[in-house]
């Protein structure tokens, strides 16, 4: 890769005339021309520095920068400053890709200069070293801080920018079709080499607060709430909080993991599959994941986790739906994940203290067979009898009427929404 940077760094000065410097964004030294000339003032500390130690200090950074190179599109001339070490004019070629700067080729500028069809080819030459460093930044990063930024951004000025961040990471793979999987709880604040998760095109980990729904946009919350609960014998085989929702502290608290994951197509969803089932297995065995729906592009990116994320508490909640849940089969849950963390409803508030759960589960379950009481009582265990006593003391302690539609509608929901 240095070769090949050294070699286009040779042909822009041969193209010019005079010899070029190629730095990376941070004024790093990449490659440079030779000088072969024996007029000791062509050359001036900036630039001997530079080829010496390999960097530019701060100040001559500050200097340069203040000309506006980071924002430019074509060549740019800067004057001599001898007070700051620059004895000689330059000229900077930014060098882009994708409209993001990722270096500088810089020449010392001399009368005539070059002409605009010279350093038009030049920069075609440096468009071609933007696409090589894009290529190594790619290669060498697992984009956590590009994804971290978009999924935790709220929609604005601030998510625009940090998806054409991750876009121009990613480069061309950014308009093919990806899948986000989220999986929680995360047992740290680092989230793995994206090389040790196939498929993935970036990893990074988010906060994650249990019984908290995913922001409305852009992840201004953090990310999936829902808590990991002691199963029940027969039923469902959920248990139910003790007290509202979100309160307190516990082991629904701490990070998540969000995995974005190239796909084939829209209906082949196995490697986002094979990709939550690894980092799921280096979380260990308590952790779930939630799958949003595939999309192509990233615009909808901050959707992708709002459904990810949701799917992730549906499949803590509802041990059924898990380890692995899709946001397409979780249901009621996707409007449940969306409700913000309250209080439990006041008619089911009595319903859900510790010595009622077995009655909380005879109605769940109840509920979950549309009332049918053959079915539950076989689901539960129990005689038809036993059934119709617990559900008579689930209607004495609710002030509901299990005859009613909108009141088994509000039993129903509230009872889901307390698991989460």
């Amino acid at each position: 890769m240095k070769g090949d940077y050294q070699e286009l760094v040779d042909e822009i000065s041969e193209l010019l005339g005079e010899p070029a410097t190629l730095e990376n964004r941070d004024f790093g030294l990449i490659a440079f021309g030779a000088h072969d000339s024996d007029d000791d003032s062509a050359m001036d500390p900036v630039r001997t520095r530079s080829i010496l130690t390999r960097k530019s200090t701060p100040a001559v950074r500050a200097w340069f920068e203040g000309f506006g190179i980071a924002r430019a599109t074509g060549p740019v001339r800067i004057p001599a400053a001898p007070d700051a070490g620059v004895y000689r004019d330059r000229i900077c070629l930014p060098v882009r890709h994708r409209g993001v700067v990722l270096g500088y080729v810089w020449l010392l500028d001399a009368e005539p200069g070059p002409t605009h069809e010279q350093l038009t080819a030049a920069m075609e030459v440096a468009g071609r070293i933007g696409a090589l460093l894009a290529d190594e930044e790619r290669a060498g990063a697992d984009l956590s801080r590009e994804l971290r930024a978009t999924l935790s951004a709220e929609r604005g000025w601030q998510y625009d920018m940090a998806l054409t961040a991750l876009r121009s990471a990613l480069g061309p793979d950014a308009d093919g079709l990806h899948a986000l999987v989220c999986v929680a709880p995360w047992p740290a604040e680092d989230a793995p080499s994206v090389r040790t998760v196939p498929g993935a095109s970036a990893v990074c980990t988010l906060p994650w607060r249990r019984g908290e729904a995913p922001a409305p946009a852009g992840g201004a919350r953090g990310g999936p709430g829902g808590e990991r609960r002691p199963e029940g014998s027969g039923g469902s085989g959920a248990a139910y909080p003790l007290g509202p929702a979100g309160s307190g502290d516990g082991p629904g608290c701490g990070p998540a993991l969000a995995v974005l994951v190239r796909l084939r197509a829209a209906d082949v969803l196995g490697p986002a599959l094979t990709a939550a089932d690894r980092v799921r297995g280096a979380a260990g065995g308590s952790a779930v994941a939630g799958l949003a729906s595939p999309r192509r592009g990233l615009a909808e990116l901050d959707a992708c986790w709002r459904e990810a994320a949701a799917a992730a508490r549906a499949a803590l909640a509802e041990p059924r739906l898990g380890p692995v849940a899709r946001w397409s089969a979780i249901g009621p849950y996707r409007l449940l994940t969306a409700l913000p963390a309250s209080p439990p409803d006041p008619s089911v508030g009595p319903l859900l203290t510790p010595a009622h759960a077995e009655l909380a589960r005879t109605a769940e379950v109840f509920l979950d067979h549309a009332g049918q009481a053959g079915r539950t009582a076989a689901a539960l265990g129990i005689h038809r009898q036993t059934l119709y006593y617990r559900l008579s003391r689930v209607e004495a302690l609710t002030g509901l009427d299990l005859d009613d539609g909108e009141d088994r509608l509000l039993l129903h929901m509230a009872l889901k929404q307390a698991k989460l």
